[in-house]
């Protein structure tokens, strides 16, 4: 089987997970080689996601690693079960850049989903008009083609709010956001109109952290988290001018949990905050 040279951010988990248990073990990879009667290598490219793995394999590695976290292990074995093509976001592979997809594949697969905006509104949130100005301020200018391909990839990622059992959002959004006119008045107000018939949705709940908030200081960074069928399965993707991050070490977790909680304790409960949202769309028609 050839290396993948690009493989997906759920790839390169499974690979970091059963990494994570051989270190707890205290194997060596060359003894886990042994085992599967591979080569050094070969547990090197498992283990960083360029090549695959069965199902009965991890159980082995498991049992030699002296793992008994059954829901964990059975969530590895689903994700090695998992085929490249089934998801929609898999028609825009060698479109867009790998990032785009890795979004579209956490949100699928997470149980729920908690995001945190400072100056512009959840991209799964965002309107047409609103997503294409996005896309079209940024340096350097993308080509028409290109923003075209981002819009609508964006848009589709809507698709999870349509299952029978859509996950749990909780978007808390600094009142920033909402006051950036990006595109104009018209486009800013439809924006956040259509971000008022989100807040309805059943699954969703929106916040809004005031302007006259005093403690969140780290309002600034851009983050979504993203749980995992097991909490050792938790992601955190975090947005930079350079382009986006998968963080999913202990650590980080943990830090990336801190940070959300300290901005729900920042933010307005959902019903302030909705009637915040509805000042700025009446203070966008005077």
């Amino acid at each position: 089987m050839p290396a993948r040279d690009v493989p997906t951010a759920r790839q390169v988990r499974l690979g970091t997970e059963l990494r994570k248990m051989r270190d707890r073990a205290g194997k060596t990879a060359r003894e886990s080689a042994g085992l599967l009667g591979n080569d050094q290598a070969k547990i090197s490219h498992m283990e960083s996601g360029r090549i695959g793995i069965s199902e009965e394999r991890i159980r082995r590695l498991a049992t030699f690693y002296s793992c008994d976290d059954g829901p964990l292990i059975d969530a590895l074995c689903a994700i090695a079960r998992e085929q490249r093509g089934q998801g929609w976001w898999d028609e825009y592979r060698g479109v867009l850049p790998p990032g785009f997809l890795d979004i579209a594949e956490l949100e699928h697969h997470a149980t729920y989903l908690r995001s945190l905006q400072a100056l512009t509104l959840p991209g799964i949130f965002q309107t047409e008009h609103y997503a294409r100005r996005i896309f079209t301020g940024g340096l350097p200018q993308l080509p028409g083609p290109e923003v075209d391909v981002r819009v609508e990839h964006r848009l589709r990622r809507k698709v999870i709010f349509q299952r029978k059992s859509p996950p749990q959002y909780e978007a808390i959004i600094h009142e920033a956001a909402l006051r950036m006119r990006f595109g104009g008045a018209e486009i800013t107000h439809a924006q956040l109109e259509y971000l008022l018939e989100v807040a309805r949705w059943p699954t969703v709940t929106v916040r809004v952290i005031p302007f006259t908030n005093e403690t969140f200081i780290e309002a600034t960074q851009a983050a979504m988290y993203a749980g995992g069928i097991v909490a050792e399965l938790d992601t955190v993707q975090t947005d930079s001018p350079i382009g986006g991050y998968i963080l999913d070490s202990e650590a980080q977790l943990a830090k990336y949990r801190a940070f959300f909680g300290a901005g729900e304790k920042a933010a307005l409960d959902a019903e302030k905050s909705i009637s915040l949202i509805q000042q700025i769309v009446r203070e966008l028609q005077d």
